[in-house]
């Protein structure tokens, strides 16, 4: 296998990155060559993302990366689901995309689904019901506007859109356009009673296509390439969605796994061949979320680490700074399961004030209220732990399948304190790692495009090589299993 060297753009909610890779026989090593920190801005009462400042960012990075090696075999960008950017006949981007975290879909989905029925859209596109999908998001706009969809001539996912601005092609990736809740799930193809009930055109919609598609050279004007150089670099689209990216990267085989990317959102969930729309899968409100080499991620969003993000932030604002090692060894010395969150509450899910939000739902539900941070950051962990033990199981019973490893990836992959008591809650041997592991399934689809690698599984076996792996054994399960189902009974899970 001859050596190429690959760019990978990888945006998260809280930070991006442009990243060199090298890939060839012995596994796949990544650089990091600009990092920069991302989140909302609010201008009056919406959140919005500073994309201007994002793409400056971007091409900051790959200006460092192509001066330090200018022999690129591609470019591949991917960042978080459902959020949008609308461009006008010229292509022009109409304003700054909001924020999935803003406001303006709060109630939007029961309303909708007076319109077009809850069983009728999960049968459609097997996505679960979240109340920032993008298609509440176009509900939310052109009910408070009904005219705004009218200048509009595009929508481009927001990889989509610094991809546009890269090659100047203007596409829908399938892992990312899968997060909308407007994709069929089985033709993967927009869903024209969805769009219908918006009601949205299905002119504003380009063409959707899959990860390994090659898009274009970088324009001309984004970056400079060095003179002694001819070669043109292409962009190309990977797994768009960060997840579908993560996901790509996890070092197994066989189907006796399951994954969990770990960050700001945790997304617990198996592969599998087909979309999985069964009444159960409804009922769990599980979601068939796109894949690279045309796979399906059969997951479930979880509230993450945004909750100690957030309790963070609130005491940061009181002049108290943590650092999350801090807190885990805070939390190490407090004792063990004092309350267990419903996280995936909607006002959990929302920015606000997280140890208020907490200690509320702990007197509502009859807990101990925690007072210090460490208190805050276990309750927090192991109420995570908790609930991952309980998808865990509700993927057994929709699959059918038994499962022995639970691979973490993402940078939540290095809590070895919430690592050790999910191990201990799910029952299963934990495997923590790939850290960047975004980034390097960003970089198998590349590598897949150019025919470097011939298959995603030989890409994993790459991964494997050379990623750092941290194994833990599970320890206490059934003590925590008898405590969460006896805590659920409080505040079902």
């Amino acid at each position: 296998m001859t050596k190429q060297s690959y760019i990978a753009v990888d945006l998260g909610a809280e930070s991006g990155r442009v990243m060199l890779a090298a890939v060839d026989a012995s596994g796949v090593f990544l650089r990091e060559m600009h990092r920069f920190t991302n989140g909302p801005v609010r201008v009056g009462p919406t959140l919005y993302w500073d994309v201007l400042r994002l793409w400056n960012e971007i091409k900051v990075g790959l200006a460092k990366a192509i001066a330090d090696n200018p022999d690129i075999a591609g470019v591949g960008v991917d960042t978080w689901g459902v959020d949008f950017g609308l461009l006008d006949e010229y292509g022009q981007l109409i304003g700054n995309p909001v924020h999935y975290r803003d406001a303006r879909t709060e109630g939007v989905s029961g309303e909708f689904f007076t319109r077009l029925a809850h069983e009728k859209v999960y049968g459609l596109t097997g996505i679960q019901t979240l109340p920032f999908n993008t298609l509440f998001q176009l509900v939310a706009l052109t009910r408070r506007n009904p005219g705004a969809l009218a200048g509009a001539r595009h929508l481009l996912f927001i990889p989509d859109l610094l991809v546009y601005w890269l090659c100047g092609r203007m596409v829908n990736e399938y892992t990312i356009a899968s997060t909308s809740q407007m994709l069929h799930a089985h033709t993967r193809r927009w869903a024209p009673e969805i769009l219908a009930a918006i009601p949205a055109p299905v002119w504003l919609f380009p063409e959707i296509v899959m990860p390994g598609t090659v898009l274009g050279p970088i324009a001309d004007d984004v970056v400079a390439l060095p003179k002694h150089t001819n070669r043109v670099i292409p962009v190309i689209a990977v797994g768009s969605h960060d997840t579908a990216s993560a996901v790509a990267a996890v070092p197994a085989a066989g189907e006796d796994w399951l994954f969990l990317s770990s960050g700001t959102w945790s997304l617990l969930g198996v592969e599998v061949c087909q979309p999985v729309l069964s009444p159960k899968a409804a009922q769990y409100n599980f979601t068939n979320e796109g894949g690279v080499e045309g796979r399906i991620r059969l997951l479930k969003n979880i509230a993450g680490l945004w909750p100690l993000q957030e309790c963070r932030r609130a005491w940061a604002e009181q002049g108290r700074e943590f650092d999350y090692q801090t807190l885990l060894r805070l939390a190490r010395e407090e004792p063990a399961r004092s309350a267990l969150l419903n996280l995936d509450d909607a006002a959990m899910l929302s920015p606000g004030d997280m140890p208020r939000k907490i200690v509320e739902q702990c007197r509502r539900t009859g807990q101990s209220v925690p007072e210090t941070p460490g208190r805050f950051t276990r309750v927090i962990l192991e109420s995570l732990a908790a609930r991952y033990a309980r998808v865990k199981d509700m993927l057994t019973d929709v699959t059918g399948r038994g499962f022995k490893r639970l691979h973490i990836v993402g940078g939540g992959s290095q809590n070895e304190l919430l690592n050790q008591m999910t191990a201990d809650a799910t029952g299963l041997e934990v495997h923590a790692g790939p850290v960047e592991a975004t980034a390097i399934g960003n970089v198998l689809a590349q590598a897949l495009a150019t025919g470097q690698i011939p298959s995603l599984a030989a890409g994993r076996e790459l991964v494997a090589k050379t990623a750092l792996i941290r194994v833990y054994q599970p320890r206490e399960t059934d003590r925590w299993q008898n405590w969460a189902a006896t805590m659920a009974r409080r505040e079902p899970l």
